[in-house]
């Protein structure tokens, strides 16, 4: 069985070398036959040997994706040096001295002022091939400086400009953002307001598709963007079914080439940028005080909220749009009935609406670029892995008696081979808005859903079990902690259900996750597996702390 590196367990120099191997490879894995110039341009500048180009290639068809081509644990430690420190330092002075200037010596010159100088030293000189490896490890951007400018080095790997970008096939390039949804909400049981939800929106720039949203009570996080882009990316018809849309058209989805976003934190969380990587997607972040770069999904919002006004319990614009309009008494709708509209706003008016700058419909639009685009769309292997590999994940040891998160104990049978015996850690991947359950990822890449160790607690959310953990330090309670947390989280709940509930405990009574019933343990990562039909990558909700 073949085995696969993950992308967590990567340091920064084997990331960027497989970021390099994948830009080249992924436009070849599509080829037929290569001709033997094109494999000797591409294994001089990969600076491979065919047999491990061809083996690059296979491993890279078998899984198509970034981590695929990271070098393998064997042999010697990646970019391991042989030299000793006083020909590692003189070797450093040469190049830092001799190579990077402006007069740009070649790469022989470097190998002679080398020789020259270790032979003045006394000291056995360097092999060219490592001469050559010391220069090929270099900063680009550093290098190009120092022997070309600054001003080459930012036209060769300085940030490209979206504005200057002109996508012309479907999914080439896309644009997300948040935005608080200008209505309010009632909560499910007695429908009274709760506030208003926040919207997260992807829109394809190419085609003007809505490719994506996701709605939440709470405000944007990662957990929130990378539902919207898991929307986005899968195919939409089990979505559209479980709301009962199944007649509505909602082709748009596929893997992005390039994600436009602005500087929201949650934008340059590490779990996306490197789930980003992972599946060869570029993201470009807005230049800073220029909105005018996210002027797709800017247009979309308005045409959105513009739809919503018309919605009971509309917030309008502003207070003066408002006017005496009370909100709040006129609101009608739940979450999930606001989520339904948006979705038949979208895919049944907007989608079959004339767009003026296209002079066509999105829909139309859409189906004219997938029928002239070159290569075809390009989708996960596994569309519950693609969902897990964003998700917020931390390294954990399994114990004999389970795992730990968040001080709740975690146990399945699946743990037992490795209870106590692994040495290393394994990698633990947990959704904020459910903490039922953990996914662990295996050895050998695969995601087991591991739930309470006690099955009896209920399903709890992170900001349930913040609070109960605060309320606890203040208590200084001695009953053992983890039942400690599930008591203080019930008593808190009958609190709620009790009381003459306020906007605020209604809305967060409406964050409870609801109770499901324990997963059949099955590496999620399999199709054939029970359990990789219960992820459910669109829920409306995102639990986050406050």
């Amino acid at each position: 069985m073949q085995k696969w590196r993950q992308s967590e367990t990567a340091d920064g120099e084997e990331w960027q070398l497989a970021l390099e191997r994948e830009a080249v490879i992924r436009p070849l894995a599509s080829k037929g036959k290569l001709s033997v110039t094109l494999i000797e341009e591409v294994t001089r500048r990969l600076q491979l040997s065919r047999t491990v180009f061809y083996d690059l290639l296979r491993r890279y068809k078998q899984r198509p994706q970034t981590s695929s081509l990271l070098p393998l644990k064997r042999g010697r430690e990646f970019k391991a040096t042989f030299l000793d420190r006083p020909r590692e330092e003189l070797l450093n002075s040469c190049i830092q001295e001799f190579y990077l200037r402006m007069e740009r010596p070649t790469l022989a010159a470097l190998v002679r002022e080398v020789r020259l100088r270790f032979s003045l030293q006394g000291l056995p000189a360097p092999h060219y091939r490592t001469i050559r490896g010391r220069i090929g490890e270099l900063d680009l951007k550093l290098s190009l400086q120092k022997r070309e400018g600054a001003k080459k080095a930012r036209e060769q790997v300085g940030r490209v400009s979206v504005s200057s970008l002109r996508p012309e096939n479907p999914m080439e390039l896309i644009q997300i953002d948040h935005t608080p949804v200008d209505v309010i909400v009632v909560d499910q049981e007695q429908r009274l307001p709760i506030g208003r939800p926040w919207l997260t929106l992807a829109i394809d720039v190419t085609t003007r598709m809505v490719v994506g949203f996701h709605i939440s009570l709470w405000a944007p996080s990662t957990v929130s963007l990378c539902l919207a882009l898991s929307h986005a990316v899968l195919p939409k018809d089990s979505w559209l079914a479980d709301r009962e849309l199944q007649n509505l058209e909602w082709p748009a989805g596929g893997l992005p080439r390039s994600i436009h976003v602005d500087n929201a934190r949650e934008f340059h969380s590490d779990v996306l940028v490197r789930g980003c990587q992972e599946y060869g997607i570029q993201l470009d972040h807005r230049p800073v005080g220029r909105p005018h770069f996210g002027g797709h999904i800017e247009r979309l919002i308005g045409t959105m909220m513009g739809a919503v006004h018309l919605l009971p319990g509309t917030t309008f614009s502003n207070v003066d749009e408002k006017g005496a309009y009370e909100s709040e008494k006129r609101a009608l709708l739940t979450l999930p009935e606001l989520e339904r509209w948006l979705a038949l706003q979208i895919a049944g008016v907007y989608h079959l609406s004339v767009h003026s700058a296209l002079g066509k419909t999105p829909m139309a639009a859409w189906r004219a670029g997938i029928g002239k685009a070159k290569a075809p769309l390009r989708y996960p292997v596994d569309e519950s892995d693609f969902f897990l590999n964003f998700l917020p994940a931390v390294p954990r040891q399994v114990r004999r008696d389970g795992i730990r998160l968040y001080n709740i104990r975690y146990w399945d049978n699946v743990l037992s081979p490795w209870a106590g015996r692994l040495k290393q850690p394994l990698l633990v991947k947990y959704d904020p808005r459910n903490l039922s359950r953990v996914y662990v990822r295996d050895l050998e890449g695969r995601h087991w859903p591991i739930p309470y160790a006690d099955l009896r607690q209920p399903p709890v959310a992170l900001w349930e079990l913040e609070a109960a953990r605060k309320q606890l330090r203040q208590q200084g309670s001695g009953t053992p902690f983890e039942q400690a947390i599930f008591a203080s989280i019930l008593e808190q709940r009958e609190i709620v259900r009790n009381s003459r509930s306020s906007s605020r405990q209604r809305r967060s009574k409406e964050k409870i996750p609801p109770t499901i019933s324990s997963p059949h343990t099955s590496p999620v990562g399999r199709r054939d597996s029970p359990a990789a039909n219960e992820i459910k990558p669109f829920p409306v909700e995102v639990w986050e702390t406050e």
